[in-house]
């Protein structure tokens, strides 16, 4: 499919002046096309979405009309910056949320958010921190929104008893006796934290926890920070965006920015969970989403950081068990590593729950 073809499919205004191929990611690709009209120049995002990945795309392109949308009016009303503080999304010249190429081609376009920046690690706890009252606002501004009208893209997503029940059960009971050998230890801390794993699954079902808008994907490249004042500005990768808990977002944070060592770092002595990362991104959450929040959710907010990181580390170890069929494995053993790391790490906030604790109730 010649790309200016896609272009051209969608509603943007004034003429293609040039483009280029963005960013670096693994599962869509991504260009900046330049337009100019009557003098101003504008910059869109167009992205080639992978069908192979995201099987429901009228689901996930249809969540992310209506979670952008809510938010640029919530921003317009607040007296915000709409352009800046969240995705633009445009339709194409048809009225449609993405264009199909016809050939396997799924592409969706939005402004670009000119004088933005995002960064892969946190380097210092003031970014995690930072990236936390993003999240944290993100969770405010769609407190009024009815998470229940959107589709479910990635089904059981986070329900991390089903994950026990229905793929790490199976795959252990399929495995060869040599691979369950080699992993023996790493099932047996799975098989032992079986009962709390349906805990914020039926917690959600009785009504404690409300029904939220979930972004499932936190990583800390998933924020705009404002180029010049270093302020976050927006959350953007919306493909995850489903209906489930705040907990969720918050507790995948934690695993995967308050570690001290690598996800896939062989040494379990680097891996540990630090308390200066910890407190400063709750802190940053919780400046923002505080009020939002009822106290189920705030009396979890430790917990599910070790629930996220024990789910993690039980797909990676399931997927060894599978022999390496859904996460991109660099060697053999490699998901047992990170099985083994996440499992470091879950243990390490078990000794460390109850200073978890006080520091969320120290913020609250």
């Amino acid at each position: 499919m010649d790309i200016k073809k896609v272009f051209d499919s969608f509603d943007f205004k004034g003429g293609l002046e040039g483009f280029r191929e963005f960013g670096s990611g693994h599962i869509n690709k991504t260009y900046i096309a330049e337009y100019r009209d009557s003098g101003t120049k504008t910059a869109y995002v167009v992205q080639r979405v992978n069908g192979e990945v995201f099987k429901n795309i009228d689901g996930l392109m249809k969540n992310v009309f209506a979670v952008t949308e809510y938010l640029r009016e919530y921003i317009i009303k607040n007296g915000g910056d709409a352009e800046r503080e969240t995705l633009h999304f445009i339709k194409t010249k048809d009225g449609k949320n993405y264009f199909n190429s016809g050939d396997g081609g799924y592409y969706r376009a939005y402004v670009f958010v000119e004088n933005s920046v995002s960064f892969d690690s946190a380097d210092t706890p003031e970014l995690f921190k930072k990236s936390g009252a993003a999240f944290g606002k993100f969770q405010r501004m769609l407190d009024g929104f009815p998470a229940e009208i959107l589709s479910e893209t990635i089904e059981h997503f986070h329900d991390t008893a089903w994950r026990y029940d229905n793929q790490f059960i199976p795959a252990l009971s399929a495995a060869d006796e040599r691979i369950k050998e080699r992993c023996k230890n790493e099932i047996e801390f799975v098989k032992a934290r079986r009962g709390e794993m349906d805990r914020l699954v039926a917690l959600l079902k009785s009504g404690g926890l409300p029904t939220r808008v979930t972004h499932n994907d936190t990583k800390l490249n998933n924020v705009l920070f404002d180029e010049k004042t270093g302020e976050s500005l927006a959350v953007i990768d919306l493909d995850t965006v489903m209906a489930g808990s705040a907990l969720y977002d918050f507790g995948d944070s934690i695993r995967f920015g308050a570690s001290t060592a690598a996800e896939d770092e062989k040494d379990l002595n680097k891996v540990e969970m630090s308390l200066e990362y910890f407190k400063a991104y709750a802190e940053g959450f919780l400046s923002e989403a505080g009020d939002a929040l009822n106290i189920c959710e705030k009396e979890n907010l430790a917990f599910s950081a070790r629930l996220m990181t024990l789910e993690c580390g039980m797909r990676f170890l399931t997927d060894y068990l599978n022999g390496n069929t859904y996460f991109k494995a660099d060697y053999p053993e490699h998901n047992l590593v990170r099985a083994k790391n996440q499992f470091k790490l879950v243990s390490d906030m078990e000794s460390k729950a109850c200073q978890m604790e006080e520091i969320i109730k120290s913020i609250t």
